[in-house]
């Protein structure tokens, strides 16, 4: 990842004591019930609200107090928040938990109405805009972007700005949507340094999703018969493992047609070009994970492009694993020790996954079981020894990650685990993210407790991110429903601020 520079807000925190010498234990990560990202979360007691969080070792620690991870202290969790916007935040995220309302809302912005130019169009987009789109998104141009991380960075958090487009379907469309890409880097560049710590790439977007589909039945293909030639195949890591489902590519698939492997050659180019500008930039690209039915060729597409771009411990092409997959461990372990062989150092962002349903559906409808875990448990179980492992890997190892979570258990028990191997804001190693408007305590507790924490920034047209709005929102309907833990803390703090303003 890219070489990060301590803000100078956070030096003037450190407390240099020479006259002390003991250095904080590990707190030993809290034994309590997972909970899914998707299901209602009860805030912590006050007795078991901190996990103990040291000072990173590559500050002395001697010199450093202790920090916990504290999400019951709600006047220093919103300190940065105005009590308008908390205000506001609250009323979105009751909204947005309300499920009829939510199936409304999509109805209403996927109506012929809104398709057409006139009065009732711009009132919706005007009330989306000031509403949902102000609180779910960085804005709709770059300069409305810049604000939104310049005031994240004050606050002690970063940005990953995402240019908010579907997919496309054809050259020109992908086209269209890398000049968007290229210039959120050129926005990233133009921003204080350190304050963007990753751009976001859909290869959805980039390469037509035909011809994703074609790819990846092409490397199923393969995966079932190595005698199978691509001779298209670039250098890459393992994309499968002994356990991943193949029942998408049913029968022997055609080779690609001159057409198609044109069609490549151009997606190709169109990645290469956005990560030379990203190494150019020095500032991490992070690719989209999306359905089973295409992953395999975005991964194709990723490892490709992490064996020429990332070099010397500086990973400029990060991967996504969706922990929520019964394969995703070990294809994980087989692509990190591909990549310790070849010498390249990987980057990795952890999340649990948001296509539950349709991936249910494309399974049974080919007869087999689901490919996501079967319960609750066994997905967070996944996602804590994933992350766990990764820690370890890159505390004193080559490689970066990024824990992209909003359950709480699973943020404090990866933060036990980084305070023990004596990871934190200055680590440059690791990144927590969460999406831009939820999960706002859990991201400035971890930023409180000395780590880098990053806001997931869709930005541009409200009429052109509302497509990828809506396709959010269907994915996190259940982490939208289960926002109940921010909820209730940003109420406490509203009641606060009321009561300290009355008496």
């Amino acid at each position: 990842m890219a070489t990060r520079v301590i803000p100078s807000r956070i030096l003037r925190k450190i407390r240099y004591n020479r006259a002390t010498t003991t250095t904080a234990t590990a707190t030993k990560p809290l034994a309590a019930t997972p909970v899914f990202e998707g299901t209602e979360h009860k805030p912590p007691s006050s007795a078991a609200s901190a996990a103990t969080i040291a000072a990173p070792s590559s500050v002395d620690t001697d010199y450093i107090p202790r920090r916990t991870l504290d999400l019951e202290d709600t006047e220093k969790l919103f300190s940065s928040v105005s009590t308008w916007r908390l205000l506001r935040s609250s009323a979105v995220l009751h909204a947005t938990a309300v499920g009829p309302m939510v199936d409304v809302g999509m109805r209403v912005m996927r109506s012929r109405f809104v398709e057409r130019e006139g009065l009732v169009k711009d009132a919706v987009m005007g009330a989306v805009r000031e509403t949902f789109f102000e609180h779910f998104c960085a804005g709709e141009d770059a300069a409305e972007a810049g604000r939104k991380i310049r005031s994240l960075n004050e606050a002690g958090l970063r940005g990953m700005l995402v240019y908010g487009v579907e997919d496309a379907h054809d050259n020109h469309g992908c086209n269209r949507n890398l000049n968007g890409f290229l210039h959120t880097v050129d926005v990233s560049r133009s921003l204080p340094m350190s304050s963007v710590s990753f751009v976001i790439v859909k290869i959805t977007a980039i390469c037509p999703m035909s011809l994703l589909e074609r790819i990846s039945d092409l490397l199923r293909w393969q995966q079932k018969d190595p005698s199978f030639n691509l001779p298209w195949k670039r250098d890459s890591l393992p994309i499968f493992a002994e356990s991943s489902p193949l029942y998408h590519t049913q029968k022997k698939p055609e080779p690609l047609t001159l057409e198609e492997e044109r069609d490549l050659e151009l997606a190709t180019q169109r990645l290469v070009e956005l990560c030379q500008k990203c190494v150019q930039a020095n500032i991490p690209l992070l690719v989209d994970a999306e359905h089973t039915t295409v992953q395999p060729a975005i991964d194709y597409f990723t490892y490709s492009s992490a064996i020429v771009h990332n070099k010397d411990d500086n990973p400029i092409v990060f991967g996504t694993i969706q922990t929520y997959l019964k394969d995703s461990k070990e294809r994980l372990l087989l692509a990190l020790k591909a990549a310790d062989k070849m010498g390249v150092p990987m980057g990795f962002k952890l999340v649990r996954g948001a296509y539950m349903s349709m991936e249910s559906k494309i399974a049974e409808s080919f007869g087999f079981k689901s490919p996501i875990h079967d319960t609750i448990e066994d997905t967070h179980k996944c996602f804590n020894d994933c992350s766990s492992f990764l820690l370890e890997k890159v505390a004193d190892g080559p490689g970066s990650l990024v824990l992209a979570t909003h359950n709480v258990e699973s943020g404090k028990l990866a933060a036990a685990k980084a305070h023990e191997l004596g990871m934190g804001k200055v680590h440059h190693k690791l990144e927590f993210a969460q999406l831009c408007g939820m999960s706002e305590s859990l991201s400035f507790g971890l930023s409180n407790a000395g780590f880098q924490v990053s806001k997931y920034l869709p930005f541009g047209p409200v009429d052109k991110v509302m497509p990828y709005l809506l396709r959010r929102a269907e994915e996190n309907r259940g982490l939208l429903a289960a926002s109940g833990f921010d909820r209730q803390l940003m109420r406490k703090e509203i009641g606060r601020r009321l009561k300290a303003a009355v008496f």
